[in-house]
């Protein structure tokens, strides 16, 4: 019975281990340079289909609750009004800029009520969310490929 549990535990230290070896900035590490993070928050490309489903979910980005797009507007009703409509972002701004925006607006907006996603404090936080971010660092990176799909 020691011995499995060695066993075990062994093999959850090494996994783990893997699991953290890409190179994931950690929130508090992140900078926004000239309203751009240039590099990828995890060195993986982001997954436009499940940026999609980020985007559009009700419990992760929650999106649309504030923004309206006219590419969803037949397959998800009551869009926002609050933030501009996203139709043609991709041709807007660059992935750099796109990921600034999604990471923390405040940056470049102070006065947005746009949440940073991949930021840890700030004002009005509910304490069960204190310490952590709306988005892990790889949705980001998927956010941020479906938006770039967005083109005219």
């Amino acid at each position: 019975m020691i011995l499995r549990n060695a066993l075990i535990a062994a093999m959850a230290c090494a996994l783990s281990g893997t699991a953290f070896a890409a190179d994931v900035v950690p929130p508090e590490a992140v900078k926004i340079v000239d309203s751009e993070i240039t590099e990828s928050l995890t060195g993986t490309p982001g997954d436009p289909v499940n940026g999609k489903a980020v985007f559009t979910g009700r419990k992760a980005g929650n999106c649309l609750a504030c923004h309206a797009l006219e590419a969803l507007a037949q397959t998800h009703q009551f869009h926002g009004e609050v933030g501009p409509p996203l139709d043609g972002v991709g041709d807007t701004y660059t992935e750099a800029e796109l990921r600034a925006r999604v990471v923390n607006p405040k940056v470049d907006l102070p006065d947005t009520i746009m949440p940073s996603f991949y930021h840890v404090g700030g004002n009005r936080v509910a304490k069960k969310f204190q310490g952590k971010t709306i988005l892990s660092a790889q949705e980001v990176e998927d956010v941020v490929a479906y938006l770039l799909t967005l083109k005219d």
